[in-house]
């Protein structure tokens, strides 16, 4: 199949052919004709799997083809809700570049920036907005974005919205929508609260999943390394040392976390930057255009940073800390295996992350295969199975011990091998004396 076989208008296919794009994705292929008969549409798709186009396209050709619009002021017809900056400036460049032979307009428009400027273009006239919740709620209250005449409603990364806490946020601006639009729902993942949000959104949708819920992409090749957490950096580095990795995306789990990353890799030669909530606009913007060139080997980026980042032929990326929501490994790793190419995600795992790696194989429905060749390796990635013999003290010492409250090394080390090794389901390895992080934070407050 070809995109001229979706009955699309002449501008767009020769905007199309101008991006060298010929051949659609299976879910354009699915969700262009569902969209140009203005159906609403639930889409369950990985990221890479092309879905900007899914709605942007149809968008754009029923905007051209709806003369009812070309008298009097311009407005507002279509809005696309994202999560992230990110995310709302590579819309924006799609949209723009699939509709450059039309005469719509496109506006983007987000939080940490001055709003004059956004508010202008907004004033001169906009077909289509792409915004963040919070400065659209903003704009919104200050009277300066009207959606009450919107058309098409995109509310695109469902899953993350909900993972940032956004769900309120979107709520209420759905309250501001009028009752008659076309609504189109994309989530990455299906979990019930996504479903409930969609239900609330959509009218009798049609359906479109091309991959399974939750499921990685097939090209990518996945490993997993176990490591003391202290190795890390030094694992890191050394697989760096590989020449064939022209470009490599790092994840780490907090904007401390990425900022020293970036900052070890810099000392031994290695270019790097990070990019993390704490960054300004143009800092972001600047490291991921540095990035996109090749001027910067690694980018190590937080999971709210890095959401919107699409990159060509990026071949690697690495877990340096795996996140402790499993759905949150799978968008992760669709940064790279994009639009058909292969990719290899690493993911480094320490004895305290081990719960995180189980929880995200059982998400993802396989076992990730393991790489213990490496000078720094875990020696006990399955403690069930491998957990030592138990340290014993000699005499002397126990007493010792005992009167300091069991705080030598050996016997706290034994104590905690016994107990994981024979299953005791009170304890806990990863969290030694009660005093390691909790499993599960909000997202948007570690970024």
């Amino acid at each position: 199949m070809t995109f001229e076989n979706l009955n699309l208008i002449e501008p767009i296919l020769k905007a199309l052919k101008a991006e060298g794009y010929t051949t659609p994705t299976p879910i354009q292929q699915q969700a262009i004709p569902l969209l140009l008969e203005r159906k609403d549409l639930l889409g369950c798709a990985q990221t890479g799997t092309g879905k900007t186009a899914a709605f942007a396209i149809p968008m754009i050709q029923l905007m051209v083809q709806d003369k009812s619009n070309e008298q009097g002021k311009r407005h507002i017809r279509g809005l696309v809700l994202t999560p992230t900056r990110e995310l709302a400036i590579q819309i924006e460049e799609s949209f723009a570049n699939y509709g450059k032979n039309t005469p719509l307009k496109y506006k983007v428009i987000f939080g940490g920036v001055n709003q004059f400027s956004q508010v202008q273009a907004i004033k001169a006239g906009v077909d289509i907005l792409i915004a963040t919740p919070g400065r659209l709620l903003d704009l919104m209250n200050q009277r300066l974005v009207d959606i009450s005449k919107i058309e098409f409603f995109v509310l695109d990364e469902a899953d993350r919205m909900l993972d940032m806490g956004f769900v309120h946020d979107v709520k209420r601006i759905i309250t501001k929508l009028p009752a008659k639009r076309q609504s189109l729902f994309f989530s990455a993942t299906m979990p019930p609260d996504i479903v409930n949000l969609a239900n609330t959104i959509l009218v009798n949708p049609s359906k479109v999943e091309v991959t399974p819920v939750s499921s990685t992409v097939d090209k990518i090749n996945q490993v997993v390394y176990f490591v003391d957490k202290g190795n890390k950096k030094n694992l890191l580095i050394d697989i760096l040392k590989d020449k064939n990795i022209e470009r490599a995306l790092v994840f780490a789990r907090t904007k401390h976390g990425s900022d020293k990353i970036a900052k070890e890799l810099i000392k031994v030669g290695i270019q790097a930057q990070a990019i993390h909530g704490n960054k300004s606009q143009n800092a972001r913007q600047n490291a991921l255009n540095n990035f996109k060139a090749k001027l910067t080997r690694v980018l190590v980026a937080t999971d709210i940073a890095a959401r919107g980042i699409d990159i060509d032929e990026l071949s690697h990326v690495i877990n340096f800390e795996l996140p402790n929501i499993p759905e949150s490994y799978v968008h992760r790793i669709g940064r790279t295996g994009r639009a058909g190419a292969s990719g290899i995600a690493i993911a480094f795992c320490d004895a305290e992350e081990k719960e995180y790696l189980r929880d995200i194989q059982k998400l993802i429905g396989k076992k990730i295969p393991v790489n213990d060749n490496h000078a720094y390796e875990l020696k006990i990635h399955n403690p069930v199975k491998e957990a030592p013999k138990q340290f014993q003290r000699p005499q002397h010492q126990k007493g010792a011990s005992q009167k300091q409250g069991g705080g030598g090394a050996p016997q706290g080390r034994s104590a905690q091998s016994k107990s994981y090794g024979e299953g005791n389901k009170s304890s806990n390895p990863r969290r030694p004396n009660n005093e390691g992080r909790p499993r599960f934070k909000s997202p948007h407050k570690q970024d």
